[in-house]
């Protein structure tokens, strides 16, 4: 028999991947037991964040930050887009592309997770500029 923690997402998410390949359940889980990484997500839910504005947004030095990043983007539980500005400098900015992530452990087929798209990723949005 097997056991699923869920949540109820209180909005409608586009479709859901079920992953089940162990080395990439592995590096989710990873990722997911990480409290800086779970800040990261959290801090980037209503708005994109530059790698600078994360770090100092979770109170990590930029180093860790661009680590975290890596492994974010990596699973794909943060989105990277290029930010423009008027300035010339284009940084990279992070924002949180899942709703939710479901665990489900079974006795023969192991651990595998659902993960649901928010619904931001459906539609681009418009490319800032910051005139700062």
């Amino acid at each position: 028999m097997a056991s699923v923690l869920t949540t109820t997402p209180e909005r409608e998410t586009r479709g859901a991947e079920t992953l089940t390949d162990a080395e990439t359940v592995q590096s989710f889980m990873d990722v997911l037991t990480d409290a800086d990484c779970r800040a990261m997500i959290a801090a980037t839910t209503d708005e994109a964040l530059t790698a600078r504005e994360l770090s100092e947004a979770v109170d990590l030095p930029l180093s860790t930050t661009y680590r975290k990043l890596d492994r974010l983007t990596e699973t794909g539980l943060l989105a990277e887009r290029t930010r423009l500005a008027a300035g010339g400098s284009h940084p990279s900015e992070y924002r949180r592309s899942v709703d939710d992530v479901v665990v489900s452990v079974g006795a023969e087929d192991g651990a595998t997770l659902t993960v649901s798209g928010d619904p931001r990723g459906e539609e681009p949005e418009p490319l800032l500029v910051n005139r700062g």
